[in-house]
């Protein structure tokens, strides 16, 4: 796995997750909506806490800079 995903990248899925973990926590989300946007939560940080995402790898795309 190529690391593909940036700083500010990694701080916005984090900052998303704990935003939907936060309204699923205090009952403002339930019912299927909480389960899927629970499920996009996770992925979003487990793709920010492994530095890749296989959406962006598809795509080409990297948010990382490069070190030259």
């Amino acid at each position: 796995m190529k690391n593909n995903i940036g700083t500010v990248d990694k701080v916005i899925r984090i900052l998303i997750a704990l935003v939907v973990a936060v309204l699923y926590f205090a009952h403002i989300v339930s019912g299927v909506l909480a389960i899927v946007l629970l499920a996009v939560a996770a992925v979003l940080f487990l793709t920010a806490i492994l530095n890749f995402c296989p959406i962006w790898y598809a795509l080409g795309i990297s948010t990382r800079k490069i070190q030259k």
